[in-house]
Order: structure tokens, then C-alpha cells, then sequence
């Protein structure tokens, strides 16, 4: 799937400009990166609206247009407003082919109806949701699948548990093994809980 942007340079810059241009449904931005200069840019608040909704806005090389011209690109910070369904600012890293770049992707947390634990009353926990990556734009993946089908009660998945994509490597991984990170955990329900506390406690007053 392939994600445009369409941009256009500026050069009123400031927190004066930049509130102007929010009052004109325009959203600030800049690119930069691989030994550019950066550029300030403005984007259509309404179009940008309808691709951050797409989930893989946030982790897919992104085909930025530049008054004509486009480049590949990758979000590395969006801020929205506070309480107003508005975008505030993007913040875009130019990408080499060549070389590799860190960021972020969401996890899928797959066949939980196939997962016995969850079948026998287990509750899931979803410690985090996303995790970060290295890997070569061409690597990038959406998303990467956290597959529950063999976790048991009272077991973790960690991020050594997760089948990476080729040549998709995990940040914290990289650090060392002391960083691998819990993904989810599968816990008895507090009611199921409570039910074997009582039927054990009748069996020791019988």
C-alpha cells in the first residue's frame, strides 16, 4: 500500500505563522534527514486527517510530494491537539534505500480464538502494543504478529518471542537480552480465582 503526501514549502515561520496557518485548516511540518537541509512545509489539515486514520501511516515509507517533487519519508512525530480532533504539527525523516532506520510498528495480537488459556477463563494483558525496529526501508513491515496460540495460563510472551520479518531486527534486542521486553501476559480471571480459593477452602473444612 502506498501512502502520498502532498506538502508545500513555507517560509513564515514561528508560533505567530504557524497558529495562522491551524486557523486556516493548514497543518506546519518539516522534513529532514540524510544530510539535507530541512524543509518547513505546510499540509491540508482535511487531507492529512483522512491518511493518519490508516494504520500504516505510522510505520510504511511514505511518498512525500514537494511542490511537485517527492521523496521517500517516514513519520517520526505527529502531535494533535489537546481536546480538538485537529493535527498540530508532523515531523517527516528522509529515508536512504541504503541505510537502515528505527522506528516504530504496531503489534497484532493473533488466534487468541485458538489460544487454550483464553478458553479456560484466562485474561489477556496487552503490556505494550508497538515496538520498535531497525531494518532497510525495502524491510519495513505494517505490523508484526504477537501469536498467542501457545501461550499458557500464568505464561508471558516476550519480544525473543515474536517471529521478525527478515532482516527486521528489535531495538531493545540489540541492546542485549536483558531488555526483552514482556508483550502480553495470560492471567487467571480474579472470578475464577475466587472459585478455586472457595472450593479449596470447603475441601480442607470437609
Amino acid at each position: 500500500m502506498s501512502i502520498k503526501l502532498v506538502a508545500k514549502t513555507r517560509t513564515d515561520l514561528g508560533k505567530g505563522a504557524s497558529r495562522r496557518l491551524r486557523h486556516a485548516e493548514l497543518v506546519p511540518g518539516i522534513v529532514y534527514g540524510i544530510g539535507k537541509d530541512p524543509i518547513s512545509l505546510t499540509f491540508e489539515q482535511k487531507e492529512l486527517r483522512k491518511i493518519e486514520s490508516l494504520e500504516a501511516f505510522y510505520s510504511s515509507i511514505l511518498d512525500l510530494e514537494i511542490d511537485g517533487v517527492t521523496e521517500k519519508v517516514v513519520l517520526k512525530a505527529l502531535q494533535r491537539h489537546v481536546f480538538k480532533e485537529q493535527i498540530q504539527h508532523l515531523d517527516l525523516l528522509r529515508v536512504d534505500a541504503s541505510h537502515k532506520i528505527h522506528t516504530t510498528v504496531p503489534l497484532h495480537f493473533i488466534n487468541q480464538d485458538v489460544c487454550e488459556a483464553l478458553k479456560a477463563g484466562g485474561v489477556l494483558t496487552k503490556i505494550i502494543t508497538e515496538i520498535e525496529i531497525s531494518c532497510l526501508p525495502a524491510n519495513l513491515p505494517a505490523f508484526i504478529n504477537a501469536d498467542l496460540a501457545n501461550l499458557e495460563m500464568g505464561s508471558t510472551l516476550h519480544i525473543s518471542d515474536l517471529a521478525l520479518p527478515e532482516g527486521v531486527e528489535s531495538i531493545e534486542l540489540i541492546k542485549g537480552s536483558e531488555h526483552d521486553r514482556t508483550v502480553a501476559a495470560i492471567t487467571l480471571s480474579k472470578a475464577k480465582d475466587e472459585v478455586a480459593v472457595e472450593t479449596n477452602t470447603a475441601t480442607t473444612a470437609e
